[in-house]
This record gives structure tokens, sequence and C-alpha cells, in this order.
């Protein structure tokens, strides 16, 4: 039996971490700090030649870029959280890195592919290459203090390289008020263990990072914000950047979903207060938190959204909406593009997704 709390200096500390074995269901331990969970991911890399910019592209440049080829016999190649240095100067060549999964274009594939950012298109290219990374060793992600589980204190005492794959695991991280919060998915493959000066029979357990994909580094501070458990007045995300909203979303829905939800009485009234809708993600949070209060959750896309309103969120139809502020979105969502580029209205699409839910949306 791995225990939840431990005593240390006369203080009580909640164990914030769990890895939990997928298949089986026990845990393999749990402990208070996790080292390499904030990392930089392995990123997929292009070299677009023949650029032709419609926009100026360097820096961030969106949390889902779509590279469209004109040969409409292959789909769009999805970059998520894009970044560039820009064209370099001189050069009719412009790099883009991003999270791919390692898809893209077909190897040897040739011809040109328009580029946008699910808003507005960025330029065109004649030719697109993937460049392959460098091969460099990842950190080991290494789980500080860890109280082991009889089933990984009899996985160390083996000792043999298949005892120590644990094959599938989750790193099950609950906040400081403990409540679940959010897990990440890996392979764990013991590489090393030591004792660790947390206390006595705790160890140091380290774990082939290669097989880890760290969070990234600017989500970090939304993260430390969150251990501290949800926010206790909206609007806490109003001043993130569009990037840091878009991690913020993504632990506002992690969090729900692990998470029971009591839907209140058809007949509902609610608001939403539509000042900071000035990007998608930005539409969610108002919308989650318009619904289900501080840090709450209604949706996080048009499809979760929909799947929102046939219930288990707190929400039963009919309702009503108030949208203090309109405008505002109707000015920066009006204009938007599918994967292959074609032009849609999301602030209409969702008013009408609301609607064939049974809210009956107010503009003011």
């Amino acid at each position: 039996m791995i225990p939840t709390v431990h005593e240390d200096e006369g203080h009580r500390w909640r164990a914030r971490y769990k890895l939990a074995d997928e298949e089986h269901g026990h845990a393999w331990g749990v402990c208070t700090e996790v080292e390499g969970l904030f990392g930089e991911p392995q990123r997929g890399t292009y070299e677009l030649f023949g650029w032709v910019p419609q926009a100026e592209v360097r820096g961030w440049v969106g949390g889902r870029v779509w590279l469209v080829p004109d040969d409409e016999t292959l789909d769009p190649w999805l970059l998520e959280d894009a970044q560039s240095v820009g064209q370099p100067l001189g050069t009719d060549r412009l790099v883009l890195t991003g999270l791919d999964d390692y898809e893209g274009p077909p190897e040897g594939h040739r011809g040109r592919v328009r580029v946008h950012d699910g808003h507005h298109w960025l330029g065109s290219c004649r030719e697109i290459a993937r460049v392959l990374p460098s091969q460099q060793s990842a950190p080991p992600l290494v789980l500080r203090g860890l109280t082991q589980g009889d089933q990984l204190r009899a996985a160390l005492m083996n000792g043999t390289r298949r005892a120590l794959d644990l094959e599938q695991a989750a790193l099950q991280i609950q906040d400081d008020q403990g409540e679940p919060l959010t897990e990440r998915l890996l392979w764990a493959r013991v590489s090393a263990w030591r004792p660790s000066f947390h206390g006595t029979d705790l160890i140091d357990l380290e774990l082939d990072g290669e097989l880890f994909t760290p969070v990234p580094e600017y989500a970090r501070p939304i993260w430390e914000r969150w251990f501290a458990g949800p926010p206790d007045t909206q609007g806490a995300w109003v001043g993130l950047d569009t990037r840091r909203r878009g991690a913020w979303l993504d632990l506002v829905r992690e969090r729900a979903c692990r998470r029971t939800h009591r839907d209140r009485p058809a007949g509902h009234a609610y608001e939403l207060d539509g000042r900071h809708v000035t990007d998608e993600p930005g539409l969610y949070l108002a919308l989650g938190e318009a619904v289900n209060g501080p840090g709450g959750y209604f949706g996080g896309c048009l499809a979760a959204l929909d799947d929102c309103l046939r219930g288990t969120f707190a929400y039963a139809a009919p309702a009503t909406l108030l949208w203090q502020d309109a405008a505002t979105a109707r000015k920066h969502l009006s204009q938007a593009l599918t994967p292959d580029g074609q032009p849609y209205d999301l602030f209409g699409v969702v008013l009408d997704l609301l609607a064939e839910g049974g809210m009956r949306v107010t503009l003011a």
C-alpha cells in the first residue's frame, strides 16, 4: 500500500505525482518532485524553398499551422506550436519548426505548398523538405523522493532488462489540494535508481528520457499556477498571449475530464464576459467560465463544444446565454480558414452550435 502523504519534520506533504501502470492499474510509486517534466520537445523542422510571403513569419507563428499542397489528392499537413526565425536576408527560403508527430509531406514531394495559421494565409513555397534532426540524447525523467510500490520494489530487486521495462505508464498529477489535474503517458523504462536524500526508504528513480515528451518550458508558469489549485476568480487567463492561453486551456480541459459534473436544471441563465475573446483559446476559456465558473470548461474545439452541449458538463437544455461585448469575438473570429484553406465564420458556427444545443444566445 502506497501512502498518499508522508510526514517530514512535522509537516504533512501530499504526493503530487503518481507513476501508475496503465494496463493493470497499480501504482509503481508516488513522489512530490519530478525533474525533467519541463523541457523542449523534439520538433520537426521544414525548409520552404522559393518562399513568397503574404505576412511576416517570425517568432511564434501559431498553435496550428497548416501546410496545404496544391495537389488535391494530398491532405494538408499540420504543424503544431510552429515557430520560425524568419526568412534569412538574401535567401528565398523559410524555416519552420513545430510538433508534427513526424508526419509531413511524402518523401520526395515536389510542388507548391501554401501555408496558413487557421485565420490568415502566411505565404507559399515552390518546394518543401523535412530536415532530419541531429542525434541528441534526451535528459532523463527523474522521480525524486519516490515511495516505491510493491511491484516496483520487486522489479528493482530483479534488475533484469525485462523487469526494468515497466512498459506503458501514466504520470498522474494532482494539485496541492489533492485534486486530479492532468497526466502524461510514457513508456517507462528504468535506467537507474539510487537512495534519495528526501528521506529514509525513498529513492530517486531515473526513467529513459527518450521515451517521454516534456511539457514545453513556456507553459511552466501556467502549470505552476494550476499546481496551487484552480483560480477562484474569472479571467485569470486574460493577460496571457494566444500561445499561453492555449496551454491554460489544455489544463482546463484535462482537469475537467478527470472530474464528475452535475448538470444544472434546464432553464439556467448564463452570462459570458466577451471583452477578451480575441482568439480561439480565449473563446473557449470565456465560454467555459460562463457555464462552469472560474477555471471552468465547456469545450476546447467545435467538436468538444458539441459534446458538452449534449450533457455531462453541468449543462442541460434549454438555457439562455447573454454574450457581453460580442463585437470583440465577431471582429477576431469571423474570418477563419479550414485546414485546406476554405474560409468560414468561426463566430457564426459557434452561435449555430449553441442554438442547436438548446442555448438561446443574446448578443450585447
